[in-house]
């Protein structure tokens, strides 16, 4: 309940100069300079903020606006709506002291929400929609009650099912519609609904909704940034250490460090682990080098061989003192025995379930998948890339085979920005805050031979971090275009790109999977192959095994390697995170592997695949119409 409005103007209070001073200094302005800068340009800031506070209901130009959201600027606005009053960004210390205050209705102003009461306009809409469905909603149960109690219908419970399903489709239909989707997702759910009501409605209500999202995952994007700016590192802003990349560079640098808000780090080593055998190896080597802690965070964990070697040691490290935090997705180890944490919490390890609810299955949490792999070691040394924990990749499961995989180990400054990820993706399902120096501090010796940025993606960053720079790298490209997935449904922007690319003479190269572990993404995948043939692409089937590595390579020079696949879910459903290496040894080891799986893949030829049967090209199309949702 908002408080009533005073006779005063809703305008903030007048900042002083000395708040003019602590602005800049979270702005992150060098201290030197403030130190230089004269009493009046201080003063003569402090007046024009004064006389444009004294201005009532200004209108802030549109580019402005627009602006300040895509560059992480903050816009706050009075509970009143009065005046819309820019902020700028201000450190954790900070935030309590120097927020703006409005006149007329004492409420503090500060990321778009006021504490006396929420922004309007998000809850106006929400309000609007739930209002929307509780209309329709009950219209439904009143046109069925009133059909089968006045006899209508008589008791012909098929036919009140029928007036039931049809009108829930069309009310959802029109949800979906006002809810300005992307195109082809709200095209793909109607559908869906229109032909299949029984299969569509109870679909949409377990994966189609966007309110658990918008609830949940809003906060969580504001307390992230929050943790990024905490990392204190002068070396990572020094612009001259970008002078040393190319234009195409550093302007990828550039855009990755707006889009991600997560540092580039020039003093970091890495080094590719190549397959299971090679990655788990070197994990438990330096999983016994530990002497503080361990944060470990899998989508897939099993408790087979590895995964129980593994558990085995993180048991030993608790019991010797070692702080041990071990968090799992609840989808993808759904597998993973009581029993099994049940040792691991008896030993001291404090054990999460990331998206865990009482009946997942029935709960929107099950869509929002932490697809991550990330393993800290005393803040010194990470893990990132794209293998799970279980014997298949080790190559252990006949069924699949070979398991074709890439791993990467991180020591030096990158590790921090691992460190945030797991601190806040556990902060959100604990409301444990332990962001202290003993994890963000450790000390670092190292110096890499290029540039390094990790990066976290998912349903709580609008700006769809991931994708937006493998649009940005593959646009880019002036001689190679790279890909190694297992999954390939990418949506039409970077469709778009690989075939412009491919046009261009850039020479494409897609690497997938000559079998399948789950059917219907590889025949969605499929389905997208002839528009890269076409243009010249070159699509290659690995047939060694399974092909599970996820990697973009832009000229031989810059890469990205992590748990982001090419497709949808990794784009905007998914909690993913990618380290993107610029000019480093590492990108020439991946370039490497790249050439060597080569020589274990059959090409696709254009006049070969189009000539396939048409049953299979049927199950293609039918799978693509699913591809937003898979």
């Amino acid at each position: 309940m908002y408080p009533a409005k005073s006779s005063e103007s809703c305008i903030p209070e007048p900042r002083t100069p000395e708040y003019f001073i602590s602005s800049q200094r979270a702005r992150g302005f060098d201290e030197r300079d403030l130190e230089h800068a004269s009493d009046k340009e201080i003063h003569d800031n402090h007046d024009n903020e004064v006389h444009n506070n004294e201005i009532h209901d200004e209108e802030i130009n549109d580019k402005e606006i627009r602006d300040e959201k895509n560059y992480g600027t903050l816009l706050g606005k009075c509970p009143g709506i009065h005046v819309q009053y820019k902020l700028v960004n201000l450190c954790h210390e900070q935030q309590d002291q120097a927020v703006p205050q409005c006149r007329g209705c004492s409420g503090l102003v500060l990321q778009g929400q006021a504490t006396n009461g929420p922004d309007l306009q998000p809850e106006v809409r929400m309000s609007m929609r739930r209002g929307l469905l509780a209309i329709l909603i009950a219209a439904v149960i009143f046109v069925s009650y009133y059909f089968g109690l006045f006899g209508f219908i008589g008791t012909n419970e098929g036919t009140i099912i029928s007036i039931f399903s049809t009108l829930s489709v069309i009310s959802i239909s029109l949800i979906i519609f006002m809810e300005n989707r992307n195109p082809s997702t709200t095209m793909s759910w109607i559908l869906l609904l229109a032909l299949l009501p029984i299969v569509g409605l109870p679909l949409y209500f377990l994966f189609g909704q966007n309110v658990f999202k918008r609830r949940k995952y809003n906060k969580k994007a504001l307390l992230d940034q929050e943790a990024y700016e905490r990392i204190d590192n002068y070396a990572l802003r020094k612009e001259q250490e970008l002078t040393r990349f190319s234009q195409t560079q550093r302007q990828l640098l550039q855009l990755s460090r707006r889009l991600a808000r997560s540092p580039v780090s020039f003093n970091s080593e890495t080094r590719v682990l190549t397959n299971g055998e090679e990655t788990f190896s070197t994990l438990l080597e330096e999983l016994q080098k530990a002497e503080h802690h361990i944060h470990m965070e899998y989508y897939i964990f099993r408790d087979d061989d590895i995964g129980t070697s593994i558990q085995q040691i993180l048991i030993a490290k608790a019991k010797e003192g070692v702080k041990v935090r071990f968090m799992y997705d609840a989808v993808g180890s759904i597998q993973l025995s009581k029993a099994f944490l049940r040792e691991m919490k008896q030993a001291g390890i404090e054990v999460v379930a990331y998206g865990g609810a009482r009946i997942l299955f029935f709960s929107s949490r099950v869509n929002y998948r932490n697809h991550r792999k990330i393993v800290v070691i005393d803040g010194t040394t990470g893990f990132i890339g794209g293998l799970n924990v279980g014997d298949e990749y080790l190559s252990r499961n006949k069924a699949y085979g070979f398991w074709r995989d890439t791993h990467m180990i991180v020591k030096g400054e990158a590790v921090r920005t691992l460190q945030i990820i797991f601190l806040q993706d556990w902060l959100h399902m604990t409301d444990q805050k332990i962001l202290e120096p003993e994890y963000l501090s450790p000390d670092m010796e190292h110096r890499g031979d290029g540039a390094i940025q990790i990066i976290a993606s998912g349903p709580d960053n609008e700006r769809r971090a991931l994708k937006n720079i493998f649009f940005a790298m593959i646009t880019s490209a002036r001689k190679s275009v790279w890909i190694a997935t297992p999954y390939f449904i990418p949506d039409q922007d970077i469709l778009t790109a690989l075939r412009t690319a491919a046009l261009s003479g850039v020479d494409v190269r897609l690497l997938f999977p000559a079998k399948p572990d789950k059917w219907l993404p590889f025949l969605a995948s499929h389905s997208y192959f002839p528009s890269l043939l076409e243009v010249g692409a070159k699509i290659y089937e690995y047939e060694r095994g399974f092909l599970h590595s996820k990697l973009l390579i832009i000229d031989g020079e810059m890469a990205t390697i992590g748990t982001a696949n090419m497709d949808m879910r990794s784009f905007h459903l998914n909690f993913e995170v990618n380290a993107l290496l610029v000019d480093t040894q590492s990108v020439r080891r991946i370039v490497y592997d790249y050439e060597r799986d080569l020589k274990y893949t059959k090409e696709i030829v254009h006049e070969e695949f189009m000539n396939k049967r048409i049953t299979k090209r049927v199950l293609e199309s039918a799978a693509r119409l699913l591809s937003p949702l898979l």
